[in-house]
């Protein structure tokens, strides 16, 4: 009998080998998943941020008072929605010259 339990320790202890090295390769794989997507969007905010800041100047330049703010809710706007998020910001705020 001795025989038959270490067989079955082994092969017990093989499955869990074997499903411990799928999980890990499942954990390595969506955290280089989200460590790409926070990146894009970390790229996103400060391009957007920079972005809101030059088109804020042009625009004072031509003395237009359309002015998006440079706070969170444009930072995360600008990093989730990109060049279309700023767009949106300032369309929005075009609306009220109307």
């Amino acid at each position: 009998m001795e025989g038959k339990e270490g067989d079955r320790m082994d092969k017990g202890m093989g499955f869990l080998t074997i499903a411990g090295s799928c999980v890990a390769v499942l954990f390595v794989v969506l955290v280089k998943h989200k460590a790409e997507v926070i990146m894009n969007f970390c790229i996103r905010a400060v391009l957007g941020q920079i972005a809101i800041y030059g088109i804020n100047s042009l625009l004072s330049s031509y003395e237009i008072p359309v002015r998006a703010g440079m706070n969170f809710v444009s930072l995360l706007t600008s990093g989730i929605l990109g060049f279309s998020g700023i767009s949106l910001l300032y369309a929005i705020l075009a609306l009220r010259l109307l």
